[in-house]
């Protein structure tokens, strides 16, 4: 092998490199967005059946691809290959318009846990950490994503008991989310459909 050989071949190893350590960096990325926030654990116990319907976004930590957005619904129901379903819609004053997601959700591990990574774009997946639930009536459910800026409260019914708000934010609170940034969603039209 010539000088010049030498050099394209260690040119060419050194792209080759360059991509599988690209390659990594994107997986080890994709993958630690599925993780556990620190800290904070899914509820066991978890019943799919009891969770699917369709649930109303009472307040969140801001976020935007739901700026602006009120009267948020998130309606879950089984898909055929044994995940979920997700349909997140809500209502932009702005544009006098209903903006829509489509995606779908799967159990990180055990189906008994409230822990789901979901992907609203391809093959990219964030985690969905149910950490409090109303596990009698499924009437209320508090969700994180995977870290402290991604939280919702979400409840059957466009309204929800006062002390329930308290005990969101009194538990976000004491397991690190910014509280003072939470938004309270308005469900006030009577369009929702």
């Amino acid at each position: 092998m010539n000088a010049d050989q030498r050099k394209r071949f260690c040119v060419a190893v050194s792209d080759i490199s360059r991509r599988i350590v690209y390659l990594l960096a994107v997986c080890l990325v994709l993958a630690s967005c599925t993780q556990l926030p620190r800290g904070i654990q899914p509820i066991s116990g978890f019943e799919i059946d009891r969770y699917l319907g369709t649930w109303y976004e009472i307040a969140r930590l801001d976020h935007r691809f739901e700026k602006g957005l009120n009267n948020v619904t998130a309606n879950y129901t089984l898909r055929n290959d044994g995940g979920i379903n997700v349909i997140n819609r809500g209502y932009a004053p702005k544009d006098q318009a209903w903006k829509e997601a489509q995606g779908k959700a799967y159990f990180v591990d055990d189906n008994q846990k409230g822990h789901l990574q979901v992907s609203f774009f391809g093959p990219f997946y964030s985690s969905y950490v149910i950490f409090e639930l109303d596990k009698d009536d499924y009437q209320y459910a508090f969700v994180s994503g995977y870290n402290r800026d991604y939280l919702w409260l979400l409840a059957r019914k466009p309204g929800i008991d006062r002390k329930i708000i308290k005990r969101f934010l009194d538990h976000s609170r004491s397991l690190g989310f910014d509280t003072n940034e939470i938004i309270f969603v308005d469900h006030s039209h009577s369009f929702n459909k």
